[in-house]
């Protein structure tokens, strides 16, 4: 019974964290393209990605899980860029399967440039679980409910919208995930569907007096039309290779985090969310891996050749 109350809380609170369907993520800088289609090509290289979540960790059953892979890359010939992006996301008894391909056009603007982007794809939902009925709990079987799904899967189409500006030391963006707010019918009867979210975000790189070091602030804002969820970040980078900072989810989370950018364009971050709301006790914090790797598409490679990789 004490399982069943924390994984009762904890999915409540996921209701509230989550703005009901999109994962979010400490490490957003490194994870843009799942939400922004735009953002494919603004590195000017080949770069490949992936960042893997855990919430929660030590809870004893249900914590959310989220993995993403992503990778883009810039046609220069065309001004434009495309992308491709894979998400699995674990909550509960359900598993969402997210895979989607983008294009961007890529046009200078001012002293940047600017992509406009969109992504087309799929999203596939399953369910697959032992509930607890008041029909279980008399001894009678565990699916007698039909309004109860226990292993099932759908799939809907999926499609995003974004734009997104990139000068020397500053990005600004904005855009929508899941557009047609996708159908998924378990109940034929009672049908659900994926809430539209909008994304805005942008960071600034300062140049400090001692030229080894910068100060980058970076915010991003979620909506989905009922909940708004707001997140800062501030760090400091040393020598455009080492950085550290904290990011702060207003009334979920505070993060410390560090990162590296090597000379081979590998890099490197984590972070670990304190949880400030009560669910806090009950875990051990949650953890975020980011590892990144970009190349010149010309073969090139060598220090100083992608500013935007180790700063953005």
């Amino acid at each position: 019974m004490r399982r069943l109350i924390l994984l009762l809380a904890l999915l409540f609170s996921i209701s509230l964290t989550y703005a009901q369907n999109d994962p979010h993520f400490s490490l957003f800088e490194f994870s843009q393209l799942t939400y922004n289609p735009a953002y494919a090509g603004s590195n000017d290289a080949i770069c490949v990605s992936s960042v893997h979540r855990q919430d929660f960790v030590g809870f004893p059953e249900g914590r959310p899980m989220t993995t993403v892979f992503n990778a883009d890359m810039p046609i220069n010939a065309i001004s434009s860029a495309v992308g491709l992006n894979f998400m699995q996301d674990i909550i509960g008894f359900q598993k969402d399967f997210y895979f989607n391909l983008a294009y961007a056009y890529r046009l200078e603007v001012g002293y940047g440039k600017l992509g406009i982007g969109v992504n087309l794809g799929i999203i596939n939902r399953s369910i697959d679980g032992d509930w607890i009925t008041p029909e279980s709990l008399d001894g009678g079987t565990i699916y007698s409910d039909p309004g109860i799904p226990h292993m099932e899967s759908k799939i809907a189409f999926d499609m995003g919208f974004g734009a997104f500006y990139r000068m020397e030391n500053f990005y600004a963006g904005i855009s929508a995930t899941h557009l047609l707010q996708p159908q998924i019918n378990f109940d034929i009867e009672k049908p659900s569907y994926i809430r539209r979210h909008y994304y805005i975000t942008g960071a600034y790189v300062y140049q400090l007096p001692n030229p080894v070091f910068e100060v980058k602030p970076s915010t991003l804002i979620q909506l989905d039309g009922a909940t708004t969820q707001f997140t800062i970040n501030g760090q400091i980078i040393y020598n455009k290779r080492l950085w550290g900072g904290i990011s702060y989810r207003f009334d979920d989370a505070i993060s410390p985090m560090v990162g590296m950018h090597l000379m081979n364009g590998l890099s490197f971050g984590y972070s670990y969310d304190i949880d400030l709301s009560p669910l806090g006790k009950y875990s051990s914090g949650s953890h975020e891996l980011m590892v990144r790797f970009c190349f010149g598409i010309d073969g090139g490679g060598g220090p100083g050749r992608y500013r935007s990789v180790r700063r953005l």
